[in-house]
């Protein structure tokens, strides 16, 4: 644990001063819409410019945020719409209300992002022993070309099934073997082996993959990355709930719709022509008029020594894409430091504040508001920032508040700030990211999202005690939440990244409600049109995880040394790169 100091007092001090838990039980009369902070039973002995930083913090102005951002007239938030041009101005608004200067070093709160929206028309069909297989879009398969060009095809393929389609030297394990799928067509299972829904799960190395918890291997992104290192011609990710951790209809809801990527100078001509999923469904009758047995073959996935199948089978893909070239937003604000060096050294806060826009071929509800996903972030990130503008002094080191766009299409907003940094990342201290609140109350935990990877953990568990909680360890490691949202692209550069979840031990609750208010959210309203406030959403626990975040970047911008990834990360090497020369501060 490596030692902090806190305006000077030694640790011990800073944790004893600091102490803001045993938040009181909320009233059976406390809503969401209460004005008031979480309660201290210790606000005698936080320090001066701490006390009205974190009594400012409160569920009511979390909630009008939320409402704000995630009503109609937003109309979803969608990148390179009419309301990614509201919520810019909103968010532009309220870090010049709070005083905050521009976050870009040009003067201005955005960093443009340079998107290509592709919308494209796709067929697919298999052929397989003189049997012709026809998908139904969206229904059985969503397929895109990130190509940028009018018409991407795959005609007449080879398909090869390869089963997780990992290549992880760390772990002796190759699922291509040497096998050559150059202008081929490669179907591939869902996360990485050692998941729970794996075939023969029992058989592997518990400490291959992370035990249960899912690696970048498991990614989709990362299996579309290999397919195009491979020179595949069309990547198909096999679809099941279980190891997905969402529901089909939630990767058929994206898909099927306008996405975006990063404008590129070679216009993503590199990417295989077609990336897509496919129903569980239909990839069983894929491999049976192969002549194969799905559930066999993913039995023989699950061990090192998987050799790819050739299917005997063909696939005719093809994707007409409608394409516009858009500039997206960051939305940018700093409160500068008040040491004269460290100023120039920075934490940064970041929250998405896109969803998935409108869709006008559904029928009713159009709207995707996404007031959890990520509104009730956005405004929480807002309360953060106007509490760090109450504390006298000011922070020692900067404090960058980053509204990133497009983390619904990839995290793309991210992606572009962290590879076009407007701070150098050498001197970024660490990214603390929120994506959704805790909207159900207390909570005696909260989540660590990850493993305990770096010094960031190590604080969290520190302020976490200073409130009375523990931080317990991701209850749904297999769903891979680290690597789903923008803290990510910190972390692929080497930056310290931390993200945490809602804790799972709620106040005045029997053990079973977390699982079941989760499990509510997954089915009903994730990436759905239905993601919207609810009657039963009550703040006190998004208030007291704010409260917690603030503490922890006060922390780190106060710290005597920067946080560090622990051994056997595997951002360590980046980040050992980055500093490599840099003075410890």
């Amino acid at each position: 644990m490596k030692k902090r100091i806190l305006s000077g007092l030694s640790l011990a001090a800073g944790l004893a001063v600091l102490t803001v838990a045993c938040v009181q039980t909320p009233t059976t009369n406390q809503t969401a819409n209460t004005n008031a902070a979480a309660p201290t039973t210790a606000a005698a002995a936080v320090p001066a410019e701490l006390r009205p930083a974190l009594d400012s913090i409160n569920s009511n102005d979390i909630m009008a945020h939320t409402k704000e951002l995630s009503s109609d007239q937003y109309e979803g938030r969608g990148p390179g719409t009419p309301g990614e041009e509201l919520t810019v101005k909103y968010l532009t608004a309220q870090y010049q209300r709070l005083g905050l200067k521009p976050g870009n070093p040009d003067g201005t709160y955005v960093q443009k992002v340079p998107l290509v929206g592709f919308t494209g028309a796709t067929r697919a069909s298999f052929t397989a022993n003189g049997k012709t297989i026809d998908l139904k879009f969206p229904t059985d398969y969503v397929a895109v070309s990130r190509r940028f060009v009018p018409e991407s095809k795959v005609e007449n393929s080879d398909v090869v099934f390869v089963g997780y389609g990992v290549v992880a030297p760390e772990y002796g394990w190759d699922d291509y073997k040497g096998v050559d799928v150059r202008g081929k067509t490669i179907v591939m299972l869902i996360n990485d082996p050692a998941v729970p829904d794996a075939a023969d799960a029992s058989k592997l190395d518990e400490r291959m993959f992370k035990g249960n918890a899912m690696t970048y291997y498991g990614r989709w992104t990362y299996k579309y990355e290999i397919a195009r290192d491979r020179g595949a011609a069309a990547a198909i990710i096999v679809h099941e709930t279980g190891p997905a951790g969402y529901p089909y209809e939630v990767v058929s809801g994206s898909w099927s719709r306008e996405n975006f990527d990063v404008q590129t100078p070679n216009k993503n001509m590199d990417r295989a022509a077609v990336e897509g999923w496919i129903t569980l469904d239909r990839a069983k009758e894929l491999m049976t008029a192969s002549g194969q047995d799905f559930d066999a073959l993913k039995k023989a996935a699950v061990t090192k020594d998987f050799k790819p199948v050739t299917l005997n089978a063909k696939a005719n893909i093809e994707v007409k894409n409608t394409i516009r070239e858009i500039n997206s937003s960051n939305v940018v604000a700093k409160l500068e430091g008040s040491d004269a060096t460290l100023k120039n050294e920075y934490v940064i806060y970041s929250a998405h504040w896109d969803h998935l826009g409108r869709d006008p071929k559904l029928p009713g509800d159009q709207i995707f508001n996404g007031a959890l996903d990520n509104a009730s972030g956005t405004g929480a990130m807002l309360e953060i920032a106007e509490a760090f503008t109450k504390m006298t002094p000011a922070p020692k080191r900067s404090i960058i508040f980053l509204s990133v766009t497009a983390e619904e299409k990839g995290l793309l907003g991210a992606k572009h700030y962290a590879e076009n940094p407007l701070y150098p990342a050498n001197k970024t201290l660490a990214n603390i990211n929120i994506d959704g609140v805790n909207q159900w109350g207390r909570t005696k935990d909260i989540t660590m999202v990850g493993d305990d990877n770096s010094t960031l953990i190590d604080l969290l568990r520190e302020a976490a005690g200073t409130q009375g909680r523990t931080v317990k360890p991701d209850p749904e490691p297999e769903k891979g939440f680290y690597y789903r949202s923008d803290h990510f692209e910190f972390a692929k550069v080497g930056v310290p990244a931390l993200y945490t979840d809602s804790g799972v031990d709620y106040v005045g609750k029997d053990v079973a409600y977390s699982k079941q208010k989760r499990d509510e959210y997954t089915d009903r309203d994730y990436h759905k049109v239905s993601d919207e406030i609810k009657p039963d959403w009550e703040l006190s626990g998004a208030v007291e995880d704010a409260q917690l975040l603030t503490l922890i970047g006060y922390r780190v911008a106060h710290g005597d040394k920067y946080p560090e990834w622990k051994a056997g990360s595997e951002f360590k090497t980046k980040r050992d790169e980055t500093m490599r020369g840099v003075a410890t501060p």
